[in-house]
């Protein structure tokens, strides 16, 4: 249940800043928005250049799904 209440909560956040950017007045809670991972919503980790979080890129790099990417040990 925490987990959805999350995710909600940082949607209603993200639309909020994105309209207010839109209606050109500065956001009552700009601190409060901050960006999650695309395929988990983990908000620690984020990756900003990828949009996902530091295990999701994990996991794609080492499946080859990431272009550009490759282990530094291969």
């Amino acid at each position: 249940m925490a987990r959805k209440a999350k995710i909600a909560k940082a949607s209603k956040l993200k639309k909020s800043f994105l309209q207010s950017i839109v209606d050109w007045r500065k956001p009552k809670n700009a601190t409060k928005v901050f960006n999650c991972c695309t395929a988990c919503w983990r908000t620690r980790g984020y990756l900003w250049a990828f949009g996902i979080c530091r295990i999701c890129f994990r996991e794609k790099a080492n499946a080859w799904e990431l272009p550009g990417v490759r282990k530094s040990s291969w």
